[in-house]
């Protein structure tokens, strides 16, 4: 008998924009991503997640939102 799990997680970019700010370690533009996240299990979708994410322009750094 052979057990096969086909997950996948699929993650695309909705939009772009410039936040207000600027980077604490290199001084960069901050762009705000909003990002849909998709699971599927055997080709059906499970779970839909729309999550917005912080990144420095020049040097990648991921920064996270304390509400």
């Amino acid at each position: 008998m052979c057990l096969l799990c086909l997950c996948d997680e699929e993650e695309t970019e909705l939009g772009r924009q410039q936040a207000p700010g600027s980077c604490p370690y290199c001084g960069g533009k901050v762009q705000m991503l909003d990002v849909e996240r998709k699971w599927m299990f055997c080709f059906v979708p499970l779970c839909f997640k729309i999550k917005r994410k912080y990144l420095c322009s020049s040097c990648e750094s991921r920064f996270v939102s304390l509400k």
